[in-house]
């Protein structure tokens, strides 16, 4: 059974940085799209970013090319998202989530879903 939790969220002021985990288990990763997701109040659930294992090809939302880097550690089958540069606009809940197929990003692709981590940025 597949099961994705994040960790690393919190609260942090505008401009500031925060780093995202998602460690998974449950499988052999070598084969999954690995994706963040968020969802701000009041707002549907929109894409961040996404990676595979092989080969690390990372694709970003615009909002976060820049800013943001997803990365993988396979050995530790984690999943990060460093966050730079942080505004206002970038407090929502952050969502890990796994496929087991090629990179999506659309939310209905995604089989498996972690619990998510709250990220605030104040101003």
């Amino acid at each position: 059974q597949v099961q994705l939790v994040e960790s690393g969220g919190g609260l942090v002021e505008t401009g500031g940085s925060l780093r995202l985990s998602c460690a998974a288990s449950g499988d052999t990763f070598s084969n999954y799209a690995m994706a963040w997701f968020r969802q701000a109040p009041g707002k549907e659930r929109e894409f961040v970013a996404v990676i595979r294992w092989n080969p690390n090809s990372p694709i970003y939302a615009d909002f976060a090319k820049g800013r943001f880097t997803i990365s993988r550690d396979n050995a530790k089958n984690a999943v990060y998202l460093q966050m730079n540069s942080l505004k206002p606009e970038d407090t929502a809940d952050y969502y890990c989530a796994a496929r087991q197929s090629v990179r999506s990003l659309y939310e209905r692709d995604y089989q498996y879903w972690g619990q998510g981590t709250q990220v605030t940025v104040s101003t």
